[in-house]
């Protein structure tokens, strides 16, 4: 007779994921879109990486991957470093391809291509920007799918990913079910920490956008709140 009290054998122990914005940048600051553009951590956004470094430095960490470009490599450097892990780069992490937008603020792009702009702000599933940008439907699923593959290989530990703001905001609707074309509500400041758990069923939400390692919130590229602040600033 099987033990009742033994573990379900198709039974699989969650990966906990703690799932980080890169550190600041010039391009931030000037709210200025970076997409798959390779602009390095500022002074601030190297502060931050440590910050955050320290903030999880009790976190047993079992793996430390991140997007391919520079401002997220460096800081997940920061993470790994003080614990002998490697960094692993990972393409499918990186930002949106934004096309044309790439290198504008948002207030270039809403000038030279009213039309596009109005099909982002709304969030247009199909729509993707000029000269091979990516539709937010097939960033979506690209996004949700690098993270499932990596938590899927560590059950029952605790990795780190670390990786852009749009990407992020693709795991929390992902985890909390909300449509992709939902205005966000929620911040994505840089160097962040947000807390997701990940089953074979998918992704829940555990914690978000705590910033209490930080002094100051950073810019978040793609959210109303830059937008809004680069209009007043204007």
């Amino acid at each position: 007779m099987a033990d009742e009290g033994a573990p379900h054998a198709g039974a699989v122990e969650p990966t906990r994921v703690i799932a980080v914005r890169h550190g600041e940048t010039a391009w931030n600051v000037e709210a200025r879109i970076q997409g798959q553009l390779d602009i390095p951590l500022n002074d601030t956004g190297r502060w931050q990486a440590a910050q955050l470094a320290a903030a999880v430095a009790h976190e047993a960490l079992s793996a430390v991957y991140a997007s391919d470009l520079g401002r997220a490599h460096a800081t997940a450097e920061a993470l790994a470093q003080s614990r002998g892990l490697p960094v692993v780069a990972d393409a499918a992490l990186r930002e949106r391809a934004f096309g044309s937008f790439e290198g504008r603020t948002f207030a270039e792009i809403e000038a030279q291509w009213p039309g596009d702009a109005q099909r982002w702000r709304r969030r247009d599933p199909h729509y993707g920007p000029p000269d091979g940008g990516e539709r937010l439907a097939d960033f979506y699923e690209r996004c949700v799918a690098a993270a499932a593959r990596l938590a899927a290989a560590h059950p029952g530990q605790t990795i780190a990913l670390v990786t852009h703001g749009g990407v992020l905001d693709c795991w929390y609707r992902a985890a909390t079910r909300i449509e992709l074309n939902a205005p966000r509500t929620w911040q994505i400041g840089n160097a962040s920490i947000n807390r997701l758990l990940y089953t074979p069923t998918g992704f829940t939400l555990v914690g978000w956008s705590d910033t209490l390692h930080l002094e100051r919130d950073a810019l978040d590229e793609a959210s109303d709140g830059a937008r809004s602040a680069l209009e007043r600033a204007a």
